[in-house]
């Protein structure tokens, strides 16, 4: 399909990287660029998928019990185990597990760029991938507490991001977020969809990746 060709193309092209990344914290920029030493690594799965006139792409809820993150939405992933030999391993194998996707129905595209995440101290690959049909999905009540459809045509619409001034370890600062089925997107995923975002703009009308083609 001309969309995801399009979509592999510039996903093997210069990623849009921090720059777009900042958006989510214009005013902390040590945010994008830092990585502490022996940060752990782990990779989480934007997979897309089409639906009737448009393309989408999966959100998760985590369970207000969880360590870490309790309540924030996320992309289905997690940390890289010994027997995973890839960030793509890594990313299939927790997205099967969190939401009982098929890795055998997925093809990979590429990468988006690194995100370190201060309060896990985990460095995260976003891999991104698609599908010919919609997934038949099968939460982990576990660490799933409700899935998010969205759609590109939402991704790209201005007024679903907006700058908040949040406290934040003990200081106001501007923090970026989206808004997606009555739900706030921030952190390392707002980071992520930035970047996502930004690519999706490159070298195409927006109208481009809003319309199923």
């Amino acid at each position: 399909m001309r969309w995801i060709a399009r979509l592999g193309q510039l996903l093997k092209g210069p990623l849009p990287g921090p720059e777009a990344q900042r958006e989510a914290f214009p005013d902390a920029p040590d945010r994008v660029a830092r990585c502490e030493p022996g940060a752990r690594p782990a990779a989480v799965l934007v997979l897309f998928y089409p639906r009737p006139r448009r393309w989408c792409f999966l959100l998760e809820k985590r369970p207000e019990n969880l360590p870490v993150h309790r309540g924030q939405i996320g992309l289905p992933g997690g940390a890289q185990k010994p027997c995973d030999p890839s960030p793509e391993a890594t990313a299939l194998r927790e997205a099967a597990e969190e939401l009982g996707l098929d890795p055998l129905a997925v093809e990979v595209l590429g990468r988006l760029s690194p995100v370190y995440i201060p309060a896990s101290g985990f460095v995260v690959t976003p891999v991104v991938g698609w599908q010919p049909h919609p997934p038949l999905l099968r939460p982990n009540g576990r660490e799933v507490a409700r899935v998010l459809e969205v759609s590109t045509r939402a991704l790209l619409d201005p007024g679903r991001f907006r700058l908040e001034t949040w406290t934040l370890h003990g200081r106001p600062q501007r923090v970026g977020c989206f808004r997606f089925g009555g739900e706030t997107v921030w952190g390392a995923t707002a980071m992520i969809l930035c970047e996502l975002r930004a690519l999706l703009r490159q070298r195409s009308s927006r109208s481009a990746f809003c319309n199923f083609r």
